[in-house]
């Protein structure tokens, strides 16, 4: 992976592409982003820099030997440590090693995916992945060993905080007295679930989310789509890319359109409209369903904030932008509260199967009447 493949996050590959020109590499690092962030890939680029035999000033050259080794995950001083556990293939002894093949064809498909999609890609079923105790050991003799051609052996721990608690003590020791040239990237979710002893070491990056402008332009790179589906697909995956990624199968309607549409309609009291709206909801079935309340509940969110200070909407399409500035002179601290619960509670009802047409008219009575309330 190379840092000019990861859309955005400048300020976080200076910091980085700095570390390395001015040989102020921490030998542990903590790469912390939510599931979808760019932590990963920052990590794989930043690991595939720092062994790059021929350093560009903002990205590794991508053609020396090392580089085509780290681009297809075989580099000898490359290493990986992830949650595993016993499957049909490897029903002994699950440790990261044994997961190789499947582990670099899941990271280049994609370096965004969440650990469901890991399970799911090994064929765990419903077991738990972790990192077992008996996966530091493996760790032991593995840093204990020198680099083999690079400058630096480099160990890249995912999801580190499922370490079994005997995996983790041992991190510990390592990460304390670390082996000479060696590296341990970490990429964590959730820095709360670690021992406090391990973060204490390490040297933290936070990885933001993916803003809106970055996840739109992800997708009509990725899956080549129109403005509209990627600017809908960017308010619902809310900087997320593993979202984002199984969102263009998803929608299959304008969004936009029919929530102001519905909005329209609602504040005019035109409940034979909203009668018949009922019946294009109820045809857009269970998914879609789902995801145009949460674009619901994300462009009112919008409204709301706009109301309060405009500046606090970093990114809104022309469309959305002119819709948002007017919807939000109706949308007063009496009635946003009741609006937001409203959609709040017609999700809970679709997600549990509730009758999709009741559901939609009975929440289009109580939002007509909390608009006039305003």
């Amino acid at each position: 992976m190379q840092f000019s493949q990861i859309i955005g996050h400048q300020e976080a590959k200076q910091l980085l592409l700095k570390s390395v020109q001015q040989n102020h590499v921490a030998h542990a690092q903590l790469f912390l982003g939510q599931e979808g962030s760019a932590n990963l890939a920052l990590a794989l680029a930043y690991a595939t820099y720092i062994n790059c035999e021929s350093k560009q000033p903002d990205n590794s050259c991508g053609t020396c030997s090392s580089c085509v080794k780290m681009n297809k995950l075989v580099h000898p001083d490359f290493n990986f440590v992830m949650p595993v556990t016993a499957t049909k293939s490897v029903s002994k002894d699950a440790l990261s090693h044994k997961f190789m093949n499947e582990w670099r064809e899941f990271i280049l498909a994609s370096p965004y995916q969440g650990l469901n999609e890991w399970m799911q890609h090994i064929g765990a079923e419903n077991k738990q992945g972790i990192i077992s105790k008996d996966e530091s050991r493996h760790l032991v003799r593995l840093v204990s060993l020198k680099a083999f051609e690079g400058a630096y052996k480099i160990v890249v721990i995912w999801l580190p905080e499922l370490m079994h608690s005997a995996a983790a003590n041992a991190l510990l020791k390592l990460l304390e007295e670390p082996p000479a040239q060696t590296l341990f990237l970490l990429v964590a979710q959730s820095a709360e679930k670690l021992l406090a002893t391990i973060t204490s070491r390490t040297q933290i990056m936070q990885v933001r989310n993916f803003t809106e402008q970055e996840v739109i332009q992800y997708v009509q790179q990725k899956y080549n789509l129109d403005n509209t589906k990627a600017e809908q697909i960017a308010q619902l995956a809310e900087g997320n890319l593993n979202a984002a990624a199984k969102l263009p199968s998803e929608i299959s309607s304008d969004y936009f359109t029919f929530f102001t549409d519905w909005m329209r309609q609602c504040y005019g009291y035109k409940f034979n409209n909203l009668v018949e709206m009922s019946d294009k909801f109820q045809a857009l079935g269970r998914e879609n369903q789902k995801n145009f309340l949460l674009y619901a509940l994300n462009l009112f969110r919008k409204v709301m904030l706009y109301g309060v200070d405009a500046s606090l909407i970093s990114f809104l399409p022309p469309a959305e932008l002119d819709f948002v500035q007017k919807f939000s002179k109706v949308i007063t601290g009496n009635n946003a509260g009741d609006l937001a619960e409203e959609l709040n509670q017609a999700h809970y009802h679709i997600e549990r199967n509730a009758n999709p047409k009741m559901v939609f008219v009975d929440s289009s009575l109580q939002i007509a009447g909390y608009l006039r309330k305003g």
